[in-house]
């Protein structure tokens, strides 16, 4: 089914749940930072949300379980739980809230509305492990800007079993911060994942270059960070599979811990 089959048609009446993560790579190095591409990041991720929300009301689907970022919270020295409040601050801030926003049904909905607020995705086969995978292997690899940053990150596996833990507890709804139990700053996970690659990492990013590649504003992803707790998710009992760096690192990398 397409974006316009469901514009049009609706969902399947037979829909039981709905898990949306679709959205455009922000950090597309093909794609210059232009109002254009920034409209299509917007549209990949509220427009769709908007018509999968229009269209679950009418299914009898009992969930519909959304993805968002932590780019909801604004960078400083506090620690953030799923009951912490944020402003709008930048582009992705706002982005974030206009996601969670346009996933909101009727207040009279029986559906169950799960919302998972996602730290930097981890896994083999796509997001930032494929785009520093080449430079940290030929030994290029280091720390972007200072690496003071908080990196708040989780192992896709986590992401996943996150999402069907979802589904299957009826006792779950509201925010939930898709993040690891460890809290890590980005010179801290550069020090792992080099470690387990046994490869130096000693040349660092400056900040400047990533403002002048990506745009400051795009940039501000990779140099500023969040320190987010999952005080709600582990409250629920969630089981991680990889919960600190070092096992998500070996297990990506295919090494032993």
């Amino acid at each position: 089914m397409s974006w316009h089959d469901l514009e049009c048609n609706g969902l399947p009446e037979n829909t039981t749940a709905v898990i949306n993560v679709a959205g455009q790579n922000v950090l597309d190095p093909k794609q210059r930072w232009s109002e254009g591409f920034k409209q299509s990041v917007i549209n990949s991720r509220v427009k769709t949300t908007k018509l999968l929300a229009k269209a679950i009301v009418n299914t009898k689907a009992s969930i519909f379980a959304t993805i968002s970022g932590v780019a909801y919270y604004k960078p400083n020295a506090m620690e953030y739980t799923e009951e912490s409040k944020c402003e709008k601050y930048d582009f992705l801030s706002e982005l974030c809230h206009k996601w969670e926003a346009a996933a909101q049904l009727p207040q009279d909905s029986a559906i169950r509305q799960v919302t998972i607020r996602s730290g930097v995705v981890l896994g083999k086969n796509g997001g930032m492990i494929k785009q520093i995978y080449l430079p940290f292997f030929i030994g290029l690899g280091g720390p972007i800007g200072n690496g003071n940053q908080y990196m708040p990150w989780i192992h896709i596996t986590d992401l996943v079993n996150m999402f069907l833990l979802s589904l299957k507890n009826e006792n779950i709804q509201g925010v939930l911060n898709g993040v690891a139990p460890q809290i890590v700053t980005n010179k801290e996970f550069t020090k792992v994942f080099a470690s387990t690659m046994q490869r130096p990492a000693f040349i660092p990013v400056p900040s400047i270059v990533l403002n002048i590649l990506l745009n400051k504003e795009r940039a501000a992803i990779m140099l500023e960070g969040q320190k987010v707790i999952p005080k709600r998710v582990r409250e629920l009992g969630f089981q991680y599979q990889y919960p600190d760096i070092k096992s998500a690192c070996a297990e990506i990398l295919g090494k032993n811990v």
